[in-house]
């Protein structure tokens, strides 16, 4: 059986969750390749860029978006972040991974559930 194609994976947020847990798991596991990591806070733009070298660190959701190579956005900007950022990686056709939580209430998460399910596009937390 022939090797696939990895998975295009982009991390949006450096702080603790994406610096320690997302981006080094990503980088482990077979079949998925880290190609970019936003961050709007140039320290950690520059530890992501010296940790990462192969990824493309940007300021922005929107630039990883534009970014055809990518395929997974990984959400771990801060918790109220992680609704809206995901929406909008789900309506530019992406699969989507929030860290936990996914969402600061129920009604949120409802909302979130229904932007996967109008994408047909994957959702996990």
């Amino acid at each position: 059986m022939g090797r696939l194609t990895p998975i295009g994976v982009g991390v949006v947020g450096y702080g603790l969750a994406g610096r320690f847990f997302h981006a080094p798991f990503i980088d482990a596991c077979d079949g998925l390749e880290l190609r970019a990591i936003a961050t709007s806070d140039p320290g950690r733009a520059g530890h992501a860029a010296r940790e990462h070298p192969a990824a493309r660190v940007v300021g922005t959701l929107d630039e990883v978006l534009a970014r055809s190579d990518v395929d997974l956005i990984v959400v771990a900007a801060p918790n109220r972040f992680h609704v809206p950022l995901a929406i909008r990686a789900l309506a530019a056709g992406r699969h989507v991974v929030v860290d936990k939580p996914m969402a600061m209430d129920v009604d949120e998460a409802e909302a979130l559930m229904a932007a996967a399910a109008t994408s047909g596009r994957l959702l996990s937390v």
